[in-house]
């Protein structure tokens, strides 16, 4: 949990107001799955690992990495990020239900994700989104509207 409190800390050091949600993380992935992999079955979402299952670990992003929803990946994902207004966020983690909300955002920047990894930000809409994955360098990050 540590390294959700440095990020907090990192984020208020910009002036960015941040608010820790406890326990906001399952409800945070399900809103995530129904804004940005809505058009797939569960067959579909069996085949890319989207859940935890049968030994494998699941990832939201495998949206992205098996290439089943268009989005902006690596270097253009970051610089997208970057410039994306942002007033209210959510930031929220793969396999922690710890999860932060973010307002005067805008000073956010893909920098501040350098260290992280599997963590989600989406705006409070669920309009866009920005995926840090473990393997960045091999896949993502990625940047995805709705």
């Amino acid at each position: 949990m540590d390294y959700i409190m440095d990020l907090a800390e990192s984020l208020r050091s910009k002036k960015v107001k941040v608010k820790e949600i406890p326990k906001w993380g399952a409800y945070l992935r399900k809103q995530w799955e129904d804004s940005f992999a809505d058009h797939l079955s569960d067959n579909d979402k069996r085949s890319i690992y989207f859940y935890d299952e049968d030994g494998f670990c699941g990832y939201l992003w495998h949206v992205f990495s098996y290439e089943r929803r268009k989005c902006l990946k690596e270097e253009e994902a970051d610089i997208a990020f970057n410039k994306e207004v942002k007033k209210y966020c959510y930031i929220f983690y793969q396999h922690s239900d710890n999860a932060l909300i973010l307002e005067h955002a805008s000073s956010l920047t893909a920098r501040d994700f350098a260290e992280q990894e599997d963590i989600y930000v989406v705006d409070k809409e669920f309009n866009w989104t920005y995926a840090v994955t473990h393997e960045t360098g091999w896949c993502g990050p990625y940047f995805s509207r709705k």
